[in-house]
């Protein structure tokens, strides 16, 4: 690919190089990232007389549930975090939120990066690992949550 304004070969990120940071929990080993979604509702608007067409407008943006899956590990803040929420819940209390960062990294320089920062992001399910002794896998965690928005940087 080449950049337009410079000239120069731009290639672009291999979707495999990427950190993830939640918060104050330090675990950044995911094998997958899914969800990074968000689209905008449309109201549709069907005017008297006019049938040609009916006007489309924008509504509110829906950000879709961010989905982390990792090899299972002995460390067990993900599944911490998830039981803090449910209890917070149970007790009337507030949410526990924490701020998400997705960093995907270029191959060629570890400085090259887009970051993608999901504000105030709270747990939702949590799926611990799948045992088969017929298959010779790795037992795979996974962790979803819901957010209030993307910024991408």
């Amino acid at each position: 690919m080449v950049g337009t304004k410079t000239g120069q070969r731009i290639d672009p990120f291999a979707s495999f190089k990427f950190h993830v940071e939640i918060g104050d929990i330090l675990e950044a080993f995911f094998t997958e990232c899914s969800g990074l979604n968000m689209s905008t509702e449309l109201f549709e608007y069907k005017e008297g007389g006019l049938n040609d067409y009916s006007h489309k407008f924008p509504g509110p943006t829906i950000y879709s549930n961010i989905t982390l899956k990792r090899g299972f590990a002995l460390s067990n803040e993900l599944y911490k975090w998830y039981q803090e929420m449910s209890e917070s819940l149970a007790q009337g209390k507030g949410l526990s939120m924490k701020s998400v960062t997705i960093t995907l990294y270029s191959t060629a320089s570890k400085n090259d990066s887009m970051r993608w920062t999901l504000h105030d992001a709270f747990p939702v399910k949590w799926i611990g690992p799948t045992f088969n002794t017929e298959q010779a896998a790795v037992a795979i965690e996974s962790i979803e949550f819901a957010h209030h928005g993307i910024t991408l940087t």
